[in-house]
Formats: C-alpha cells, structure tokens, sequence
C-alpha cells in the first residue's frame, strides 16, 4: 500500500525524549502502527518493539516489579508498547521504567483512550505527551494528489472517507466491504469490550440515530426515550463512543445564557465512510437528501485534524439562539472568537444579526466548495 505522509512523524520526532512517555491514541487501523514504524525508520535507537495482546508482554509490563522491568528492557534505548490498553497498569509502569531507567525513551499506542487514559492519566501526570490519530487528513493526502486530483476525489472523501486503505483502494465496491468489515470486526468489538456495555443492538440504533442528527441537537432525554434507555445511560455511551474515536461532540457556545442554547451538543463522526456505512447509504452526491449535513461533518472533522495536528490551540462549539438562529463552528482562539458557517454551493457571508449584535468583533466566515482547502490545511 503506497505511504502518504503522516503530519504526526514531525510532531513523534520532536517529541520523543528520555524521561517522557509519547502516547499515541487512535480507532484500530488509522496507521498508528504504520506512524511508529516510520518514525522508526529515522532513528538509530536499539528498539524494543512488543505487543500488549503478548501474554508474556503483560507479565512483565504489569508486574510494578523494578528488577522485572528493568530485565525486560535490557540495553533497548527505546521502548515501543503497541495495543498498550491490554496491559494493566500500563501507565504506572511505564512511570517505574521512565523513573528507573533515565535514558530509555518510550511511545505507547491504543485504540481506546477510555482504558488507556484510565491508566495512564495521573501515573504519567507531567511525564507524558498525547498525540491523537484519525484517518487520513486531507492535508496529509494533498502530499501525492494534484489539484485536480483533489478536486476529483472529493466525492469519494465524502461518501467513503478517509482511512488508510480506503483512500488508496480504487474500487467502490471493496471500500463498501471494507468498511463494514471495520464496523463487523473493529468498532462495535472495541466498543463492547468496554465495562458495563451490554447492550449490542441499542448502540448500533444510538449509532444510526446519530447519523440521522449530523448538525443537530442531540437531547439526551429525547434519544433515551426513543431508545428505551436512560438520559445517563445514554450520555455514558456517547462517552464511550468518543473515547474509542467513533463520534466526536460539540457543546453549545454562550455568553448570554437567556438567549443562547448550551445544554445540548451535537454529534460528528471520526470518518464520514463509517457513518454512511452503518445507515448502508454509499449513494453518489447527485443522488443524496444529506448532502448539506455530510459536508458539515466532514469540513469540521478535517479542521480537528488540522488543529490536532498542527498543535493549534482552540475550543470548539456551535452557537445556536433559541429562535434557531445558528452558527455551525465557533472557535474561541485566544479571547477571539471566529464563526464558521458550512454550505456546499458558495454563497456570500450572511451571518444571523443575534451573532452580529451578541459577537461584532467576530470573525464570520462560510466554507463551502470552491475555499473550504485553505480551511483544512
């Protein structure tokens, strides 16, 4: 499978350091793996490369035993722990080696930030660095496609997104397949895996409910009741689904609490492929009554990315009135405020007066089309 640059190798390379822990979270097959090995590529470090789902791994990397750790990394300057959620108090571990062993470098990867952040969020408290992966960004594929390629496959972005092997996959078909066979064997299996999950087929219906309300207020209470769960349960499973990189959540931006709405939050999906895999809509754009809200998740999904990546520094939100007055993106940079409105065919900017009169210094912008590049990358 052809390579494309990673925009997390510049960020692993600066950030790798004795004494320091890099961990890397992200879904099952989004490259964290691929991103560890190129990185590897460019470094002269004896490595220790291992697996958490090795048994004779997590004996040792759980026992909280100095002399056991230190046999176990021998004379390696760095240790690799891949799937690192399958190990036990990995986190204060990996703090006994980085103590213990001052030169020893370490990056650690899982696919669940629930277990993982669990175990690893206080041992390694001033220890650690975090780098979040998501499928490919469209700033890491703009490095082997041509402006015209771009432009071409923005279709194939929208309806299949942007994983790995989806992106350099040329049939339609196989990219169907592939994406059900993540949901089938990846998504709902690390989901499941979760404590107290029981509940199978109300997360496939919570997740289809979701793909349906792209760019909508989700009510806790409403969705409980059309599922037959409780509000908490329902806000506990949300949690759960952004914690294992499925569903990403805005909250709701308010300096004036009477007019603006902020108890709800909206909901967007990691990867627009797996959202119109589980409602099984793969239908051209020509074709689709959801164009609107597709291009919606995807330019505020790619622009996380962008601040992900480029280490940007900025709180999301969307702004709504009770009147339904909207802003679709609000990013507060620095005691700045700019709104971000996103529409498929370009249109002028035309922001609600309530965002005017409430807001005047903020920035309004609306990314459609024909400018949404410079947004992204």
């Amino acid at each position: 499978m052809t390579y494309i640059p990673q925009k997390h190798l510049e960020n692993l390379q600066q950030l790798v350091t004795p004494g320091k822990v890099v961990v890397i979270y992200g879904a099952r097959r989004v490259g964290k793996t691929t991103l560890v090995k190129k990185y590897l590529e460019g470094t002269g470090a004896k490595v220790l490369f291992v697996d958490g789902d090795d048994v004779v791994v997590r004996e040792y990397l759980q026992s909280q035993s100095i002399n056991k750790l230190r046999d176990f990394v021998g004379d390696h300057s760095l240790l690799v722990v891949d799937e690192a959620q399958h190990i036990e108090k990995i986190g204060l571990n990996l703090k006994i080696i980085v103590d213990h062993i001052p030169t020893v470098q370490v990056i650690a990867t899982g696919s669940s930030s629930f277990d993982l952040a669990k175990d690893v969020g206080e041992p390694l408290t001033g220890r650690r660095f975090v780098l979040t992966l998501f499928p490919l960004a469209q700033m890491e594929i703009s490095n082997i496609e041509s402006p015209h390629e771009i432009k071409a496959n923005l279709e194939s972005r929208l309806i299949y997104g942007s994983y790995p092997e989806i992106v350099t996959m040329r049939s339609n078909a196989g990219r169907e397949e592939y994406l059900r066979e993540i949901i089938s064997s990846y998504l709902f299996k690390d989901i499941l895996a979760l404590e107290g999950v029981r509940h199978a087929n109300k997360l496939i219906k919570l997740l289809q409910l979701l793909a349906f309300q792209i760019g909508k207020q989700v009510s806790l209470t409403e969705v409980g009741t059309q599922l037959g769960m409780s509000k908490n349960t329902v806000e506990r499973y949300l949690d759960l689904l952004e914690k294992v990189f499925v569903i990403y959540r805005l909250r709701g931006f308010s300096r004036n609490l009477r007019k603006e709405i902020t108890k709800n939050q909206r909901c967007y999906f990691l990867d627009t492929g797996i959202r119109n895999a589980l409602i099984q809509n793969f239908n051209p754009l020509a074709i689709r009554n959801d164009l609107g809200e597709l291009w919606e998740n995807y330019i505020i999904t790619e622009r996380l990315k962008k601040r992900e990546y480029l280490r940007q520094t900025a709180n999301p939100y969307f702004w709504r009135t009770y009147d339904k007055k909207e802003v679709d993106l609000v990013e507060e940079q620095q005691g700045s405020l700019f709104g971000y409105e996103m529409k498929w065919k370009s249109l002028p900017p035309k922001p609600p007066r309530q965002w005017l009169a409430s807001y005047p210094d903020a920035h309004y912008e609306v990314v459609h089309s024909e400018n949404y590049l410079a947004f992204i990358q």
